[in-house]
């Protein structure tokens, strides 16, 4: 199979990172308010192909047998790619031995011209193992011809394959879709969000802006786990079907996780979904309960505002600079490290929400909301 050589720009990251969450967030909002009575959609039918139709995940998704001729096949193109790296290794090696056999060749040629002793029996040597070399590098290139040919036939059936599934996707669709049962989606569930959208439940104009602040970032920086698996997928693709690994699909995606981490925290607070020993807490009334997320806050305060500060220190020094990684890659670190403090602002600004609310608890208690009991025991 011919080697990939692409490398992924600095723009290209930097802009998938901000519109394709955008993209995502409006696709699924025209999905939600459309409403659909078919199980199988034609859409999805054709991502999946252009994907994964490489190892048949759109014939699973059609529950066709045909997924196990993709399957075999690709199972077969790993295991000829095998041999092409070790006969392309074995090419480069005859190569190199003939190289080596033409250095020493011309030297002895060069001392029989000077009439050196034993210079006759050393051209003779040279001729031989010139001839041995040149046997060598025949069958070098005979054999990764030989396996180059059958991943190229390999390669081709499947790009054939793929190519009539291509055209018969709508009428695979239709037929299944006679078949199959449809069964609504119930969708995901999140307590705050279905709260906000019953209204009414948070006083406070300042904490309903800011969750619904949280919630769009939260929500945001969830599609990048979307665009990781599509790079993870190209890597795989490009390390073992086209010997072609990258040096910069795992560093563009550990530093958009650690982004992802940050920018997320806020969202993770509203949700009461950080990690706590509560042992003790669980056991305390609702208002002991809030009283002690009042005293604690401190702390929590405490270190945002040291991270805030810190990390607008380590972004704008980043900035000054012009940092970059010290790969070949060469990203630009100060968008990853202003992370820092908009994620520590936005953890910031959700923690005063919830303050704002656990005072309101600890004064008058009895107008807790409905759900503050589950939320403070997340």
């Amino acid at each position: 199979m011919p080697e990939i050589s692409f490398v992924l720009p600095h723009w290209l990251y930097w802009s998938g990172l901000v519109l394709f969450p955008l993209f995502a967030m409006l696709l699924y909002r025209r999905g939600a308010a459309k409403e659909t009575s078919q199980p199988l959609s034609l859409s999805l039918g054709y991502f999946l192909l252009i994907v994964g139709g490489f190892i048949g995940v759109h014939r699973l998704y059609l529950k066709s047998a045909w997924a196990l001729v993709f399957i075999a096949l690709f199972t077969s193109l790993l295991m000829i790619n095998v041999e092409v790296r070790g006969s392309r290794d074995n090419l480069s090696a005859a190569q190199n031995t003939i190289k080596l056999a033409e250095f020493k060749l011309q030297r002895a040629e060069k001392a029989v011209e000077k009439g050196r002793r034993n210079a006759q029996q050393k051209l003779t040597k040279a001729r031989e193992k010139m001839t041995v070399a040149e046997a060598s590098l025949g069958k070098a290139q005979e054999e990764s011809g030989r396996w180059n040919s059958i991943a190229q036939l390999l390669g081709g059936s499947m790009l054939l394959l793929l190519l009539i599934d291509i055209l018969w996707m709508p009428k695979l669709i239709r037929e299944r879709n006679r078949i199959e049962e449809f069964k609504p989606d119930e969708g995901f569930h999140c307590p705050s969000v279905e709260a906000e959208s019953q209204g009414g439940r948070e006083p406070f104009l300042i904490n309903r802006v800011i969750s619904r602040i949280n919630g769009m970032a939260g929500e945001f920086v969830a599609y990048w786990s979307v665009i990781a698996v599509f790079v993870y997928y190209y890597e795989v693709i490009a390390r073992y079907v086209f010997n072609s690994p990258t040096n910069w699909a795992h560093e563009s995606m550990f530093l958009m996780f650690g982004m992802q981490y940050l920018l997320a925290g806020g969202f993770v607070l509203r949700e009461g979904a950080h990690v706590r020993v509560d042992v003790i807490y669980n056991q305390l009334s609702i208002r002991a309960k809030a009283v002690v997320d009042v005293v604690t806050s401190i702390f929590f305060f405490i270190f945002m505002l040291t991270l805030l500060v810190t990390g607008w220190t380590f972004f704008y020094d980043s900035y000054e600079v012009n940092e970059v990684s010290i790969s070949e890659w060469g990203i630009h670190y100060w968008p990853i490290k202003l992370s820092l403090s908009l994620g520590a602002l936005l953890l910031l600004v959700q923690g005063i929400a919830q303050l704002i609310k656990d005072i309101t608890v600890v004064i008058n208690p009895d107008n807790a909301a409905p759900d503050a009991e589950v939320r403070t025991e997340g």
